[in-house]
This record gives C-alpha cells, structure tokens and sequence, in this order.
C-alpha cells in the first residue's frame, strides 16, 4: 500500500470521486455528466490519475471518445480510499 498515492489521490475530492466512480472503462465525456462536473476537469484528473498509474487509457491513438479504466494499482488504492 502507498500512502504517498492514497494522499495524491485524497487530496481532491474531483481525483477521488472519478477514481472511485469508474466501475467500468467508459470516457471523460460520460463521467463529467455522471459527476456534474465540467468534462475538462475529469480530462486532467484522468491524466494526473494516469501519470501515477491509476488509471488507463484504452485507446490513446484516439482523437475523440477515449476510454479510461481502472489499473490493477488503481484497485488496491481504490480499495484501501474506501476504507478510510
């Protein structure tokens, strides 16, 4: 367990509530509304979450419609935020 990704991720609420909502892959576009959040801000959260390994992006040659999903170590973060 990395307390160091625990807190990058708790840190803010928008990074916690997408990494927690991400059940299934699915794009920035469909969690924004999901959220009530704008599409920009899931945008960066995804690739903050994604430099750190979290999350992945199922088509990144893609232009439009990128799907993200969760990373094994996103899980186990996941898991650990839900206890907390």
């Amino acid at each position: 367990m990395s307390w160091e990704l625990i807190s990058f991720v708790n840190s803010s609420k928008n990074r916690k509530l997408i990494l927690l909502k991400l059940e299934k892959p699915t794009t920035p576009t469909i969690l924004a509304k999901e959220l009530n959040l704008h599409r920009s801000v899931v945008s960066r959260s995804l690739i903050d979450l994604e430099k750190r390994k979290l999350v992945s992006c199922l088509n990144p040659e893609s232009k439009k419609e990128r799907y993200y999903k969760v990373t094994r170590k996103g899980e186990d973060i996941r898991k650990q935020l839900r206890k907390i």
